[in-house]
């Protein structure tokens, strides 16, 4: 069995040989940090921790970076617009610095409760601002800028069409060219920023100095810059939204193989489709229609089921979200949970399961496959070796199987088991069972056992 992954650049499944094996460079686009993450954008990030733990389960040394974009991610792909950042910064009346911090903490806590491994390093813009300017510096160098009223651009009409269109596959044909932005003439429609100016020095609070004047970095150089300075000037894998295919990580090929001269910078690039709803609209920010998963919670699931809800569906297909789907999923989750609790440890490994687990997650991360085997084995009465084969499965899946819940009782329930101790030691049974029904109706079952009642999650 080998494994394959789905190459963005191909269009097809293509068998895993990385550069230089058994180790794995993986750079995954993160998140920018002026406003809550949502459930929609938390998912590229369980896509990006699945695809990781098959890489370590296939026995891969791996090399994870996630970058952190603080500065230069504005209002528009047309690099129009306010600084993300700084626009939220003056709206809360914080400092860019504050805004990144608390926005990220809140994400990064998120990331815990979803039980994602953290990256080898979180690449943050303006940490790295030196390994942007060299390499803008380099494509100067090389003749592929030019200089604007409000900054440094990449002239895309240097390169061959076919080479700036392969990632996206778009038809560069009839595209406007000369379109006016605002302090600026751009040469060609598909032409972006490197580098910007500073409106007025000392307005913005995130601005650096330069060669060609005080501003700051371009959306799409940060990323570039940063996973080359930690992967090398190629590596194997850059995973993100399918938002980031026609414009930001078209442009990252485009300025890294043309300051490096090597192709391909990346060799295989990965996708996740979005979040949508029922209609197959995007859970979007700039919308503002957004659920956390703090929201979540609140409204009784836990991070382990939203990840469960995640992995029941092919991360190259839409995920449609409704309550309904996800109080299937919560259901399902919970019953898994109960029925692995009562699964005895035996030394052993079923290896006929686990190799149907490892067929499934080679063809391109099919995590739902993959589930239906794990369904297989505890549904299993004859199966051998459950518990391990569980534990090697999550391995991979990152749900916590085998680890207990605290349960956190409400304050009714806790009342109505009190009462029902004091019905049994005083032998009314009809009382008795009238509140274990109760008890049932909002969500737990009560066992008696020597040790008295033993409360479940049903």
């Amino acid at each position: 069995m080998v494994l394959k992954i789905y190459n963005t650049l191909s269009r097809k499944k293509e068998a895993f040989k990385p550069l230089s094996p058994p180790n794995v460079g993986l750079y995954t686009c993160g998140p920018t940090v002026y406003w809550y993450q949502h459930i929609g954008n938390l998912k590229a990030y369980i896509f990006a921790d699945i695809l990781k733990r098959v890489l370590l389960y296939e026995n891969y040394k791996l090399k994870h970076i996630i970058n952190v974009t603080d500065v230069g991610h504005l209002t528009s792909d047309e690099d129009t617009g306010e600084d993300k950042v700084e626009k939220a910064a003056k709206k809360e009346g914080k400092t860019a610095e504050e805004i990144s911090k608390y926005y990220f903490d809140l994400f990064q806590r998120d990331l815990e409760k979803l039980n994602v491994i953290p990256p080898f390093v979180w690449s943050w813009a303006t940490k790295h601002i030196k390994e942007q300017i060299n390499l803008i510096k380099k494509l100067e160098e090389k003749g592929y800028t030019y200089k604007t009223n409000d900054g440094i651009y990449f002239d895309t009409s240097k390169i061959n069409s076919k080479d700036y269109s392969q990632l996206a596959k778009l038809d560069i044909k009839g595209l406007q060219a000369g379109k006016r932005i605002d302090f600026s003439e751009k040469k060609n429609k598909t032409d972006f920023a490197l580098w910007k100016f500073s409106e007025k020095s000392g307005i913005r609070q995130q601005e650096w100095d330069s060669p060609w004047g005080i501003g700051f970095p371009g959306w799409h150089i940060e990323c570039s810059a940063m996973s080359m300075k930690y992967l090398g000037e190629q590596f194997d894998i850059h995973t993100g939204g399918e938002e980031h295919i026609p414009v930001h990580h078209t442009n990252e090929i485009a300025q890294s193989e043309c300051a490096t001269g090597k192709k391909p910078w990346v060799k295989y690039w990965m996708h996740q489709r979005w979040l949508v709803d029922e209609t197959g609209e995007k859970m979007s920010k700039s919308k503002g229609d957004i659920l956390t998963l703090s929201q979540l919670e609140e409204k009784g699931y836990s991070p382990m089921v939203y990840r469960y809800f995640v992995l029941g569906t092919h991360y190259r297909k839409p995920l449609y979200f409704s309550f309904e789907k996800i109080d299937a999923s919560k259901n399902a989750y919970e019953r898994l949970k109960n029925i692995i609790e009562e699964i005895k440890e035996d030394k052993k490994i079923n290896n006929n399961y686990l190799n149907k687990f490892k067929k499934a997650i080679e063809d391109d991360l099919n995590m739902p496959d993959a589930l239906q085997v794990l369904w297989k084995l505890v549904r299993d009465e004859k199966a051998k070796g459950k518990y391990q084969t569980i534990k090697k499965i999550d391995e991979v899946f990152g749900l916590k199987l085998l680890e207990k819940e605290n349960l956190i009782v409400p304050e009714k329930v806790d009342e109505l088991l009190k009462k029902r101790e004091n019905s049994r030691k005083n032998k009314n049974w009809n009382e008795s069972d009238k509140l274990r029904e109760k008890i049932k109706s909002l969500g737990f079952q009560v066992l008696d056992g020597k040790n008295g009642q033993e409360l479940k999650k049903i």
